[in-house]
């Protein structure tokens, strides 16, 4: 008799402990990459050493066709208020994790545009906030000259308070250490958590660890042509690109409004016509960006062990993006010291941000897929299936919905006096499950002059303020064959819908 009653309590506990498994919330890890093109990681066809990222990809989904805002500031705006524009009303993400009880951990960049409220920044959502304003040095430069501030709880420290574990201090590895640090705190507790990890690699300037640069050096020298191709076959291999994708040719940077334009840095010259000097000295620049991601790969390394040792890895639904296509602007301060050191200031150029955006058109700030287009991969143990790829089209306003499914919570009505606004895209959550969602009825992208506008198959873009192309996505994802003289009409109703949409007409004029 004492022996069913003991077999009926541990078979009620059992239940029970089934049930809290099967109820409890996840917790989420967002991680966010900088000015990294679509094939620079490994699971994304690069040959730079991203083995912690490859581990979330196999482990878990990636998606063929997802959509940033092309660039720094909007692509965070968007994300974390679920809006393409807004003002008074938006809500941050980490207001409705926070309301599902969840604490909350920020560590790395901020950078929003200017419609986002006061009340969205970091110290007034995050239980734990460590942060600086777009961009800063990953060294503490020897003569201060660049330095920017960083914040550590709302209140601003210099870069010699900063905690960090290793010497010299680099941002990315001490961006890591607050998060840990924190973490270890949370543990402490049965609440669920929300990390957001927006790393600033590998955003320039190109300062990076002598150790990691050398794995890199001389792995360049065959030059972003051949690098670019097999690229390209490596993506095909994986699976990773939208189904009739084809390697777009080299082309010059068509930006104009980032100067000054330099030809060495907006031009398209084949790797074989450069000297052997040249081409030593650009292996260099590359090599340094490739340690900059391989340094992030290594710290989001150090997050999975620390979730794995303290039994939290199993329940933790890990995201990984970029904010826009790989960046070629000029914007060297100091170029009598070759990239690398702290008292470096270089930035990529084009020919490098092209390999970047394989197979792509074009780089950061443009609607061109070069400049939008980014890696997703979402990793979720006995969830997702592993190794799985979508090509259902994702964007980066759909995350504060995804949440809200996550979280099993709706939108708040009101948020700080103000009504909140209706949030601009839709779950995500049906494409991680492995259901085919209804697709939303457009996304947006790029800068207002290089806007794009896509709405189903079709999609308008234009470059420097001109007029608006017209391309066919299902069967032109690398944007080869301009159809707005040939569907003037196709051009005019897209053109239409964009300017009815929130971005479009930001006045909401009739």
């Amino acid at each position: 008799m004492i022996d069913k009653i003991l077999t009926c309590i541990l078979f009620t506990i059992t239940i029970y402990s089934c049930a809290e498994k099967e109820t409890a919330l996840p917790n989420i890890v967002l991680i966010m990459g900088d000015d990294i093109g679509y094939s620079d990681i490994g699971a994304y066809g690069g040959e730079i050493e991203t083995p912690n990222i490859n581990r979330l990809a196999e482990g878990g989904l990636r998606f063929t066709t997802f959509y940033n805002m092309a660039k720094c500031n909007p692509t965070r705006s968007t994300m974390l208020t679920g809006l393409y524009t807004g003002g008074a009303g938006a809500v941050h993400i980490a207001n409705l994790t926070k309301a599902a009880g969840y604490q909350n951990i920020m560590s790395g960049k901020e950078h929003f545009d200017p419609w986002v409220p006061e009340y969205c920044k970091a110290e007034n959502v995050f239980d734990h906030s460590f942060y600086f304003w777009a961009t800063t040095e990953y060294f503490l430069p020897p003569s201060g000259e660049f330095e920017r501030p960083f914040f550590l709880e709302g209140k601003e420290i210099k870069a010699e308070e900063i905690e960090h574990e290793q010497s010299p201090m680099y941002k990315t590895d001490f961006i890591t250490d607050y998060a840990l640090k924190w973490l270890d705190e949370t543990f402490e507790k049965e609440d669920p958590f929300f990390l957001y990890l927006p790393y600033h690699a590998a955003h320039y300037p190109l300062q990076a660890r002598p150790e990691d640069i050398e794995k890199y050096r001389g792995k360049y020298l065959k030059g972003w042509d051949v690098l670019r191709q097999e690229r390209f076959e490596r993506m095909k291999n994986l699976g990773v690109l939208p189904k009739g994708t084809q390697l777009s040719p080299p082309e010059n940077n068509l930006n104009k409004s980032r100067g000054p334009l330099l030809a060495d840095y907006t031009d398209y010259y084949a790797w074989d016509s450069l000297s052997a000097e040249k081409k030593d000295s650009l292996d260099l620049e590359m090599a340094v960006f490739a340690a900059i991601i391989d340094r992030m790969d290594q710290n989001i390394g150090r997050v999975l062990k620390k979730l794995e040792e303290n039994g939290k890895l199993e329940n933790t639904i890990i995201m990984y993006l970029n904010d826009n296509g790989s960046c070629p602007f000029y914007t060297n301060k100091v170029i009598d010291v070759a990239p690398g050191p702290a008292n470096s200031y270089w930035s990529l150029r084009t020919n490098w941000a092209m390999l970047g955006n394989t197979p792509f058109r074009q780089h950061k700030q443009s609607g061109l897929e070069g400049g939008s287009h980014t890696p997703f991969i979402v990793h979720w143990p006995e969830k997702i299936a592993p190794n799985t790829i979508t090509d259902q089209v994702g964007h980066v306003v759909d995350m504060a919905p995804t949440f809200l499914d996550l979280l099993k919570i709706a939108y708040p009505d009101s948020i700080q006096g103000h009504p909140t606004i209706p949030l601009h895209g839709s779950s995500l959550l049906p494409v991680f499950m492995g259901e085919q969602r209804e697709e939303p009825e457009y996304f947006v992208s790029g800068m207002n002059k290089f806007r794009m506008f896509r709405s189903g198959e079709y999609k308008i873009v234009r470059m420097n303020g001109g007029p608006w192309e017209l391309y066919d996505m299902t069967k032109d994802p690398s944007e080869l064959v301009n159809l707005a003289d040939t569907m003037p009409e196709k051009v005019k109703e897209l053109a239409m819908h964009y300017e009815s949409t929130p971005v479009g007409n930001p006045d909401g004029l009739p």
